[in-house]
């Protein structure tokens, strides 16, 4: 899909690709225009990231087969592994019931962290109480 670009910025008046409309209508997207993409490792299932996504970083997303997201302190948009050359190649995506969260399988190479980790969620328990199953019983 393309709409016109009628922003004033180079090009303007050409046509931009767009994301498709009937995707677009089931989306729920926050306040700020933005979806969470949770960012799962397609080979193990280990949650690797959690980012955002505007409709245009979604439909970048799913016509390059490369991971892109909207970098809410950046205000621009990012392609995982352009600069770290940790790529994400995306394996599928998937958007939940309420249509407010997206589940991106990648093949990543490379850390998933900015920290330099493979996921964002080492080293990070809360030590939550874990019930027995006897105390889970109603």
């Amino acid at each position: 899909m393309t709409a016109p670009d009628t922003s004033g910025a180079p090009g303007a008046g050409r046509t931009a690709p767009t994301l498709d409309p009937a995707l677009a209508a089931r989306l729920k997207h926050d306040g700020a225009g933005l979806l969470t993409a949770v960012v799962q490792d397609a080979s193990d299932q280990r949650v690797l990231m959690v980012g955002w996504m505007d409709d245009e970083a979604l439909r970048r997303t799913l016509t390059t087969g490369r991971a892109t997201y909207w970098s809410r302190s950046r205000g621009e948009y990012w392609r995982k592994g352009d600069t770290s050359g940790h790529v994400q190649f995306v394996r599928s995506v998937a958007l939940d019931c309420d249509g407010d969260t997206l589940l991106v399988q990648v093949d990543q190479v490379g850390a998933a962290c900015h920290r330099g980790t493979d996921t964002c969620f080492d080293g990070g328990d809360l030590d939550p109480v874990v019930l027995t199953e006897k105390e889970r019983a109603l």
